[in-house]
């Protein structure tokens, strides 16, 4: 019972990741030119002190799966937050400048930051 439940949410989990990364891909092309191109796009359960996490070196994006109850707007700043990091690793100038090209930049930082003030929990780093 408990190996068919495991094997249950993992299908989930795999369906809902390409679900994921075909969102990732539109939002590329939609505000980032279609320049950063990931390897893979997952959700995680182990990211408790950030909203999501970039390698750029094997091109992947982790998202916590906190994200999964906030509005798709807030989880689309996540992403493209994430995809501009294949393209500018750090967060300076050049970095932030892509990031301002998701129009919702401001209000999903707000949102964030409230809600991890709400919640009691240490703001994640910029």
């Amino acid at each position: 019972m408990a190996e068919a439940r495991r094997t249950g949410r993992r299908r989930r989990a795999q369906v809902g990741d390409v679900v994921l990364m075909a969102r990732a891909r539109d939002l590329s092309d939609r505000y980032l030119g279609g320049l950063p191109q990931p390897e893979s796009v997952r959700w995680v359960s182990n990211q408790r002190a950030r909203w999501g996490s970039c390698t750029p070196g094997d091109r992947s994006i982790r998202l916590s799966e906190r994200l999964q109850k906030m509005p798709d707007w807030v989880v689309d700043y996540v992403l493209v937050h994430e995809l501009a990091h294949l393209l500018e690793p750090q967060h300076d100038e050049k970095f932030w400048a892509w990031v301002a090209l998701y129009p919702l930049t401001e209000k999903a930082k707000g949102y964030l930051l409230g809600w991890s003030d709400a919640s009691n929990l240490s703001r994640p780093p910029d």
